[in-house]
């Protein structure tokens, strides 16, 4: 199955932050059991400072933040996003 994007979403903040939300339905697999493959991206053009949220093969959901990168457990498109926007808020300071 060919991916097919079902969410997307870019925006610049304050001249200083870029942000792109993108949610592909890639259909079930070992590699993508929920079927979505996303990527979440808050980069600081000004620091460099990112959050980005993605779930390629073979990690699975995971978290970056700066340089750390730990595990997530996804639930569902929509709570990604408030997770996302929660995450952005708490580790750079501007609301999504």
């Amino acid at each position: 199955m060919a991916a097919t994007l079902i969410y997307w979403h870019k925006a610049r903040i304050h001249k200083r932050f870029v942000v792109e939300l993108k949610i592909h339905d890639v259909g079930r697999s070992a590699g993508y059991p929920d079927g979505l493959k996303y990527g979440l991206i808050c980069y600081d053009l000004k620091t460099n400072k990112k959050v980005l949220m993605d779930n390629h093969h073979p990690k699975g959901p995971h978290i970056h933040i700066e340089a750390k990168e730990v595990s997530y457990e996804f639930v569902g498109p929509d709570r990604l996003i408030e997770d996302f926007k929660r995450l952005v808020f708490e580790h750079m300071g501007v609301k999504l």
